[in-house]
């Protein structure tokens, strides 16, 4: 059932009306702009309130923004119009814009898009601000906007009507500005490096790349299932083989699993590969990315992440994750080699071992996750993990139990996950069929046998590093972010309740 108008959209629909028997559109057309509120204001900011007021032929100029702010006194008025670069006080007379022109003013409610044509002026309090010659109505508002001093007060209502929450809130759009700066800071240093943007398939045949819960969805004409993609690996990775030297893919990725202040069922990563590069490549190569985006971002690599103080200038930490548990718990998993021996110390230590869990490896990543991640609050490189969690990436020379593969982790959370990439087809094809067995034995995240990329393998990828970036949760902790929600432009939500 449709929602009653309040008495202020009943006014404001009359409006719409009379605009219209007045032969003008309530909701406009072209307005050709000199300026936007930025260039105004450093085009005229140097200038005293005496310079501006004896220009002989002072420029005029064009700008177009939302009412947000009005206040009338008799035959002049003021008020303040907002575009995507801040806001602008306009100066408005009667005797100057005509009867008609300044009854639209007088009418206009906040909400309102209007164009207007004018002089720069000073005014006496000091504001830089537009004297109008032409005052033109755009678009009329039907809805208000919330109370000046409380916006949205409901978090829900921001993220689901972001447009208004946008209009409102300066500090979520500078966030989201910010993002869309962070993300073409990425693209300028990869391409300045020489690395080609590409773009892969995001409905996959076959699920793999990681270990996720997918969406499932099917393509009528080739009668075929089909996955969101949980990741762009195994195609990045071809395309090594088929002899670029270097690559990424920004996009999205979609996984169908839980929903909180760090996760959001489709999100924003970064994948690329370097041929013939390894795993301390990508450590060297992510951390200048990330101290280097947070310079040009924000001009510091000292962030302030909730009552944290995080220091992303290089030289960051870099420790294999079975000396990150002995530090915390005293044990030593490179003497452990016994799945049983292993899997008593984790019950002892009330760690739950569920039946698709069978190595060593397994219960070394349960003690990780339980003892030691949310102690990592400075950036992090951990390194050497079990073979058992790790079905893409090179074994450790020395110890085959462990993989050439890091994690980033920075205040408890990952932000990157690097390899040196698998290149050997055969045991490539092991490491698929053992992740079948898992998924025979309830692992619902267990990638897929995929045939064509063990194939590809044999045709030879050069040795390879690899690494995937988080951008949602890289703009959380450059932007001093909560949740996944305020970085997004627009979260997914639960339904509204009645």
């Amino acid at each position: 059932m449709e929602n009653k108008l309040t008495e202020q959209e009943i006014i404001r629909r009359q409006k719409a009306e009379d605009l219209k028997n007045l032969g003008l559109d309530p909701y406009g057309s072209r307005f050709d702009r000199t300026h936007n509120t930025e260039t105004f204001k450093k085009a005229f900011s140097n200038y005293t309130k005496e310079e501006l007021h004896e220009q002989e032929n002072p420029e005029i100029v064009k700008l177009a923004g939302r009412i947000m702010t009005k206040r009338i006194k008799g035959k002049a008025g003021f008020a303040h119009i907002q575009d995507q670069y801040g806001r602008v006080q306009l100066y408005v007379r009667q005797d100057v814009v005509g009867d008609q022109q300044y009854d639209l003013f007088d009418k206009g409610d906040l909400g309102d898009i209007v164009g207007v044509y004018g002089t720069a002026m000073i005014t006496n309090t000091g504001e830089l601000s537009i004297r109008v010659t032409n005052y033109i109505h755009l678009v009329k508002a039907l809805r208000p906007l919330p109370e000046k001093f409380h916006g949205l007060t409901d978090i829900e209502e921001r993220y689901r009507r972001r447009y208004v929450d946008l209009i409102m809130n300066d500090e979520s759009k500078e966030t989201l500005i910010l993002r869309s700066k962070i993300i073409s800071s990425m693209r300028n240093y990869l391409n300045n490096l020489g690395y080609l943007e590409v773009e892969t398939p995001i409905l996959h045949p076959i699920l793999g790349g990681a270990n996720a819960k997918p969406f499932i969805t099917h393509h009528n004409t080739l009668d075929m299932p089909f996955y969101l993609r949980i990741a762009p690996e195994l195609y990045l990775k071809r395309l090594i083989v088929g002899g670029f030297d270097c690559v990424y893919e920004i996009g999205r990725l979609f996984r169908n699993e839980g929903m909180d202040v760090k996760h959001n069922p489709e999100f924003t990563t970064i994948e690329l590969y370097l041929a013939y590069s390894d795993l301390e490549g990508m450590m060297d190569l992510s951390e200048d990315l990330i101290s280097s985006i947070a310079m040009e971002a924000i001009h510091t690599t000292t962030v302030t992440y909730g009552d944290k103080e995080i220091h992303l200038e290089k030289g960051w930490r870099r420790v294999s994750m079975v000396d990150l548990i002995k530090e915390q718990t005293g044990i030593d998993f490179l003497e452990i080699t016994d799945f049983e021996e292993a899997k008593k110390l984790a019950l002892s230590h009330h760690l739950k071992v569920e039946p698709h869990l069978y190595g060593v490896g397994h219960i070394i990543n349960l003690f990780f996750e339980a003892y030691c991640e949310e102690k990592l609050v400075q950036p992090t490189f951990v390194y050497n993990y079990p073979i058992e969690v790790s079905p893409l990436t090179k074994k450790v020379k020395d110890d085959d139990r462990f993989t050439q593969r890091f994690e980033l982790f920075i205040d408890g959370r990952e932000y990157a996950n690097a390899y040196t990439e698998l290149n050997d087809p055969i045991d490539q094809k092991e490491r698929f069929e053992n992740q079948l067995k898992e998924k025979a034995l309830g692992n619902v995240e267990a990638t897929e046998m995929d045939t064509d990329f063990v194939e590809a393998l044999e045709y030879g990828m050069p040795p390879t590093g690899g690494i995937g970036i988080g951008i949602d949760r890289l703009v959380m902790l450059i932007t001093n972010s909560s949740s996944i929600r305020d970085v997004l432009l627009f979260p997914h939500m639960k339904n509204r309740t009645k």
